[in-house]
Parts: C-alpha cells; sequence; structure tokens
C-alpha cells in the first residue's frame, strides 16, 4: 500500500500541473493547521477590529501602538485556536511622552486630538525607550483590512480552516453513505437494489444547493450543521458509480469461483470487490472535495452557512461584494481567489489521478 501511494506520488510529481495542484492543497493543510501560529492576528477568529482603518488597500500600513493585557492567556492551546484575551493594538498617528504620560494622536483624528495613556498599563521596570521600541512599532496590511478594520490576510488564513475541514468531513460522510449504499445495492440486486435507486433518484431530482439549503435550515445555522448539510447530499454520486462498478465487477470469473469455494458476501465484498473500485473512489473524492468547498462558500454568502465571527471565504464575499461597485473590489476579489484557486487544485488533481490511476466512467 506504500509503495503504490509512493508511485502514485512520484507520478503526480513529473506533471506540471499535478505538482502545482498537489503543492498549493499541501500549502492550505499546512496554513489551515498553523493558521494561528502565522497570522498576524491571533485572536479567536481574526475578529480584532479597528474602525479607524476599515476597508484600506493591499500593502497598507500605520504605527501601532499596542496596550498588553496583563492577564492575557498563555494557555498552551492558543496556537491551534486563538488567544480569547489579546492586547489591545491602536492605530495612531504619532505619540509623545509629557510628565511620564503617554500623549498619542489616534489614525483618522485631527493633530490636536491627543489621547493619553499611563505608564502603568505597561509592565513595571521598562523606560520610555523600551515601551517605543516594543510597543510602537509600524504594521503592515498585506492584503489590506475589511469593513471593519481586520486584518484580512489573517481572516483567509484562518478561514482555510472552514473549507479544508468542510472538504475534508464531508466526504467522509458522503464516502461511508455511497459506498455502502453502492455496495448492498450492487451486490445484491433485487429490492434493495430498487429501494437504493429509488431513493438515488429522489435526490438526484432535487438541485444540490436547494437540498443543502433544507437541511440547514432543518438543522439550524452553525458549524457542525453545514457538515452534516453538504455530506448528507454529496453521497448519491458515488452510491450510483459505485453501484455501476459493483454489477460489473460481480459477473467477473475469480468472483463467481469465490463464492462456488462458499466465501462469505462480506468477504467477498471486502476483499475481492472493494479493492478493484478504490481508484473510482479516490478521483470522486477529489472532485467532492471542490464540490464541497463551493457548496460551503455558497452557503456562507447566502447567510446560512458558517456564522461571523467565524471567518469563511463565502462569508468574507459575502460582508463585502457591495464594494466591488465602491472601487474597493479586492475586498472580495481576494477571498474569492483562493476559493478559485482550492477548486481548481482539487479538480486539477482529481483529472490527473483518473488518468494515473486509468479509471473508466
Amino acid at each position: 500500500m506504500l509503495k503504490n501511494s509512493i508511485i502514485l506520488l512520484k507520478s503526480i510529481f513529473k506533471d506540471p500541473q499535478g505538482f502545482l495542484s498537489l503543492s498549493f492543497i499541501f500549502f492550505i493543510f499546512f496554513i489551515s493547521i498553523f493558521a494561528y501560529m502565522i497570522s498576524p492576528d491571533d485572536s479567536q477568529n481574526a475578529n480584532n477590529m479597528s474602525l479607524s482603518i476599515h476597508s484600506k488597500p493591499p500593502l497598507f500600513k500605520t504605527m501601532i501602538l499596542k496596550i498588553p493585557n496583563q492577564s492575557k492567556n498563555l494557555n498552551f492551546f492558543r496556537f491551534f485556536f486563538g488567544r480569547e484575551k489579546i492586547d489591545q493594538e491602536i492605530p495612531i498617528i504619532k505619540s509623545v511622552w509629557i510628565d511620564g504620560i503617554l500623549h498619542y494622536q489616534p489614525y483618522g483624528f485631527n493633530d490636536s486630538f491627543l489621547k493619553k495613556i499611563q505608564i502603568n498599563k505597561f509592565p513595571k521596570g521598562l523606560s520610555y525607550r523600551d515601551i517605543e521600541k516594543k510597543y510602537i512599532y509600524t504594521k503592515t496590511f498585506f492584503f489590506g483590512t475589511d469593513k471593519f478594520g481586520r486584518d484580512i490576510l489573517s481572516r483567509i488564513l484562518i478561514g482555510s480552516r472552514v473549507s479544508i475541514s468542510i472538504g475534508f468531513i464531508s466526504v467522509i460522510i458522503s464516502l461511508f453513505i455511497g459506498l455502502a449504499l453502492g455496495l448492498i445495492s450492487g451486490y445484491y440486486g433485487g429490492y434493495i437494489d430498487t429501494v437504493v435507486m429509488f431513493l438515488i433518484n429522489i435526490f438526484w431530482s432535487i438541485p444540490t444547493l436547494l437540498i443543502v439549503i433544507a437541511i440547514s435550515i432543518a438543522l439550524g445555522k452553525g458549524y457542525w450543521q453545514v457538515f452534516v448539510a453538504v455530506g448528507f447530499t454529496m453521497w448519491v454520486d458515488i452510491a450510483r458509480l459505485v453501484r455501476g462498478q459493483v454489477i460489473s465487477i460481480k459477473e467477473k470469473k475469480y468472483i463467481k469461483a469465490s463464492e462456488v469455494l462458499g466465501f462469505s458476501d462480506n468477504k467477498i465484498i471486502l476483499n475481492h470487490i472493494l479493492p478493484m473500485i478504490v481508484p473510482t473512489l479516490i478521483v470522486m473524492s477529489s472532485a467532492n472535495f471542490a464540490s464541497a468547498i463551493l457548496i460551503e462558500s455558497g452557503l456562507s454568502f447566502l447567510g446560512i452557512g458558517i456564522q461571523p465571527p467565524t471567518p469563511s471565504w463565502g462569508g468574507m464575499i459575502k460582508e463585502h461584494f457591495r464594494y466591488i461597485l465602491l472601487g474597493k473590489a479586492y475586498l472580495a476579489i481576494i477571498p474569492g481567489v483562493f476559493i478559485v484557486l482550492i477548486v481548481l487544485s482539487f479538480i486539477t488533481l482529481g483529472n490527473k489521478l483518473r488518468d494515473i490511476l486509468d479509471v473508466k466512467n
């Protein structure tokens, strides 16, 4: 099994398109796992707002005054789930010390408008120079800021978790249901096949997005509800394809020989039929991964998917699509580009796997 996987990876890496697609998928997987470690904003859901710098373009720079949270949570799990208690970051234009008090001009206010902060807000034992060096610095927002002044790059990084987890769990659910029904229906036939095909035809006749919307409304809005809704609508293609493969394979001579030798149905299905349809399942899973990401993005755009403040790429487009007409199209284009790239990568990878494994439709 390991040897076959290595051979498969080598075949993909030899193809430029396959190499680029798989590399981008691995890259998104990596940043989704370690998002809070590499995100400029490591607050939970990258929800640190500064309304004075809202809707700024990519590569926007400003001075930041950081006021440390003395009681912030230093739990190890902050690296994977973000900080619940964070330092306060205030965008400023300038600052000056007067009689031991830090005066600063917030970003977006007139020169005459200065606010004050006592030195006891900073750790003890630090000089004025140390405070300026550690807590006053210039910050670059590489992807700009959204309408609430949140860092778009951070929300893109953390939002990748939603797309990857939705795709992964939805594919697992759809594989479990579709594979089970397809194997049983194709192998036993008769009334079982009739019932399964009836279910397939019912789901087949209803638009996928409509089914997902109905399930989402029935289960309520939320993170896990989207997993279930998307997973329960993607099993149809797998069940139909597996059923056809099993009907064809069970007529082979080695299957007939197994039946004559008295092998149990479970042993024949698991040891002789299932390995023959694994290549088909690999290609289908890749295509379904891309479909799940698109469906989740569509649900979030409609407002019935992942709910704020949890960042998702579809939700980011929903929040900012009106800005396309206001000369700030990047607010919607940036998450849209990432959706296109990840979906295109999975589709391209699926095509390359189909060519390598020589899967016949």
